[in-house]
């Protein structure tokens, strides 16, 4: 049974390991082996990926693969990749192969504003809100100028600040709606901070306006926060090429390849339980660079698919046409991302991450994200609507099998070459691997 514990927080790592393996593991030197093993032997590289988090005990370890061949926008990229699932890296890695012979992929970025919003109460007359609001949203502005110099020395800095009421969904309910530009970082702190001097004034300000001196007219801040949900902050990537030029698989003519890719992204787009899987095959992509590059993978996430559900029903993010002749796939996606502030100036992986990748800006990191989840999403329905899915990802997922029983190198051998002409199973494998053992 579990125990509780007080000050855990304040324990050296070292006492904190030793509650947890005491409390919960049977084999407790064990335990603190494999928990060792995690540790890097440098031991400032060590602290600062303790120091990354709260409580930490070791490190959480994934692999960091490349995806080469990528031509984007004429330039060429060789993309990181950090991800545990088996084929996504090879997927992507053969799209961008197939692509790169058909011209590449092109993007373009058509908007960076990110939200941000003030959630508060008011039981007051909504015409002397609206009132103070507009004489109010100047010094609202200045007040952060503090906070948005060195942002707009960037570049970036506030767009705009509305009053929106939201009174009809929740009663006395209203917002200040902020839209910023935060140039090459992802900009939450900065966000953040602003709209917390954005309440700071707005409530202080109002005790000498007419209309909030009584208690019940006062303003009552809920909360002051960014949004992940960017519709504005959004990324189109692309490819086209001639019907006649999808031939790279020999077992189904162009044609009928490209119509029956054409439906699977139509059905995608109107069968929510079809799309599901189909935007997370995008997000396969989308996420392992995210990741690579020390972005906030769960926020892209979030607000990906809320822009999925925009119109009332979660649909595919991608889409597909057959127009004169030409085959052209593509999406438009929301990305918040930053090359600056954060882990990318921590943590030495991602350093190496955005060198490969030319140091990009945020707008380039953007496209670059996109296109990754294009040839993602590009990969996985080709083998859906020609092989089927299972062939190629579960040659991919042998070695995960050979692995989980301990496969010795000789063993490896013999199995992949076995498994080249015979389909993989998890049963099959087994099966196999006991054949030879005996």
């Amino acid at each position: 049974m579990s125990k509780t514990i007080s000050g855990f927080s304040k324990l050296s790592k070292s006492k904190k390991i030793d509650w947890i393996v005491s409390t919960y593991f049977a084999n407790q030197e064990h335990t603190k082996t494999i928990l060792k093993q995690y540790w890097n032997s440098n031991e400032q590289l060590q602290q600062l990926h303790d120091e990354f988090i709260e409580n930490t005990i070791t490190n959480y370890y994934l692999p960091l693969g490349v995806a080469p061949n990528f031509l984007i926008n004429d330039i060429m990229y060789t993309i990181p990749m950090a991800i545990e699932e088996s084929s996504v890296v090879a997927a992507a890695s053969k799209a961008a192969k197939f692509w790169l012979e058909r011209g590449g992929f092109k993007t373009t970025v058509i908007s960076t504003t990110k939200i941000g919003q003030v959630h508060f109460m008011f039981h007051g007359e909504p015409s002397h809100l609206k009132a103070y609001f507009k004489a109010i949203k100047p010094q609202l502005l200045q007040a952060v100028k503090p906070l948005s110099k060195n942002m707009e020395k960037r570049g970036g800095g506030i767009l705009d600040i509305e009053l929106r009421d939201k009174t009809a969904a929740i009663a006395n309910y209203y917002q200040l709606h902020v839209s910023f530009e935060t140039a090459d970082a992802m900009g939450a702190n900065f966000i953040n901070s602003c709209l917390e001097q954005f309440a700071k004034t707005f409530k202080a300000e109002a005790l000498n306006f007419e209309g909030f001196t009584t208690k019940e007219q006062q303003i009552e801040i809920v909360m002051s926060i960014l949004s992940n949900y960017v519709p504005d902050c959004l990324v189109r990537a692309e490819v086209s090429c001639k019907v006649e030029e999808l031939t790279e698989n020999k077992s189904i003519p162009a044609e009928e390849f490209a119509k029956k890719f054409v439906q699977a992204v139509n059905i995608a787009e109107i069968e929510p339980f079809r799309a599901v899987t189909h935007n997370k095959g995008i997000m396969n992509g989308i996420d392992a660079v995210v990741l690579a590059t020390g972005n906030d993978f769960r926020a892209v996430e979030a607000g990906v698919h809320a822009y999925a559900s925009r119109n009332g029903t979660y649909s595919s993010l991608s889409h597909a046409k057959i127009e004169d002749g030409i085959f052209t796939f593509w999406m438009e996606i929301p990305l918040a991302l930053g090359t600056v502030g954060g882990l990318t100036n921590l943590h030495p992986l991602v350093k190496l991450s955005l060198e490969m990748l030319h140091k990009p800006s945020a707008k380039e990191l953007m496209q670059i994200v996109a296109v990754a989840g294009l040839a993602q999403n590009f990969g996985a329905l080709r083998s859906l609507t020609t092989t089927g899915i299972q062939e190629g990802h579960m040659k991919m997922h042998l070695m995960n099998i050979l692995n989980q029983f301990e496969a010795n190198a000789e063993e490896k051998a013999t199995l992949i070459h076995h498994f080249k002409t015979h389909t993989v199973s998890h049963s099959a494998v087994v099966e196999a691997i006991e054949k030879l053992r005996q």
